[in-house]
């Protein structure tokens, strides 16, 4: 069994922030930024919280199927950078978007967040005839935990969120997601701590280099290896399950991290450039939205069309990736 995307939606915060506005707060430029990660501007949630963004972009995905919120039988969230700790992004957003009869969860694959909740939403599709729509809602406000003194990391990431309305189909579909702990220290941002009122002394190491809490920590080098790495990796394998190539792929959609890494991937997978959705240039490293945002903006601009082989190749923090091939 396969699935359909019936509709999607999009919603960006209203405040952008270009490569110039940076010079107010680190010692960079525009040209430094744009010849080493391709970002020109990306948008930052001023007021929007997450669950706010992802509600607007969930409705805007109504809006287009035009589904009735109450057949919505099951709402997948997907952010690292939730509101709350609980209740989860997905449990808000049922109440705001009424649909009065969805489960509700988040799921946290970081970047991969979208390959990976399709992946979950095609199961529950598969195993429950009586689910009829899942909702995929990929909401990310990345700049809440961004340290605005770090020019190497704070100059990457914007907000966004996404949303697809997806129903069962005998369309093409393969998918394949994977992680490899042994990089989670990559890539991470700390949460809770230990109140002061129980702390104990130890000499118990995690193992995680030192950051303040809520502030992301990335190894640029070694993420940068695993992703040119992991991104043709999870392709052909998804690809290999569905039994087509890469000259049957009509667009590729990766995760819009960095230029360069979506130019080291498409090399090793000898496709060209041509074949490679790229807005991270305008929305920057939006996490889990960016997959979608991007496959959003294509098939309105009407670069990707009904009946077309796509490829979602992602990866994050995890270390987590995972490839989709389907029919769009």
């Amino acid at each position: 069994m396969g699935i359909n995307i019936l509709g999607m939606g999009s919603y960006v915060p209203e405040q952008t922030l270009t490569n110039d506005d940076f010079t107010r707060f680190v010692e960079t430029n525009d040209e430094w930024i744009r010849t080493r990660t391709g970002i020109r501007e990306r948008r930052m949630a001023g007021w929007e919280p997450t669950w706010y963004m992802g509600k607007q972009a969930s409705l805007r995905a109504i809006e287009k199927t035009g589904v009735d919120p109450d057949e919505i039988g099951l709402i997948i969230s997907t952010s690292v950078t939730p509101d709350f700790l609980t209740p989860s992004m997905a449990s808000v957003i049922q109440y705001e978007i009424g649909a009065n009869n969805a489960a509700a969860f988040d799921l946290n694959a970081a970047c991969s967040g979208f390959v990976y909740a399709l992946d979950c939403a095609r199961r529950y599709l598969e195993t429950d005839p009586s689910l009829k729509y899942v909702l995929v809602v990929t909401n990310e406000a990345l700049s809440r935990f961004v340290d605005f003194k770090d020019r190497s990391t704070c100059i990457l990431f914007g907000d966004g969120a996404a949303a697809a309305i997806v129903e069962r189909s005998d369309k093409l579909f393969s998918s394949h997601i994977a992680s490899d702990g042994s990089g989670a220290r990559m890539l991470f941002a700390r949460s809770l701590e230990v109140a002061p009122e129980i702390a104990v002394e130890s000499d118990f190491d995690d193992g995680f280099p030192e950051m303040d809490l809520h502030h992301l920590y990335q190894n640029g080098k070694e993420v940068y290896k695993f992703a040119t790495s992991a991104l043709p990796k999870a392709f052909e394998i998804s690809s290999e399950k569905a039994g087509v190539t890469k000259e049957d792929i009509d667009f590729f959609i990766p995760h819009q991290a960095n230029i360069r890494i979506i130019e080291t991937a498409a090399k090793k997978l000898g496709v060209s450039m041509d074949k490679f959705i790229v807005t991270l240039d305008h929305y920057g490293n939006t996490s889990s939205a960016s997959i979608p945002l991007a496959l959003d903006e294509a098939v309105d601009k009407g670069i990707i069309k009904r009946g077309m082989k796509i490829a979602l190749i992602g990866f994050g923090a995890g270390l987590t990736y995972g490839g989709i091939v389907m029919e769009y």
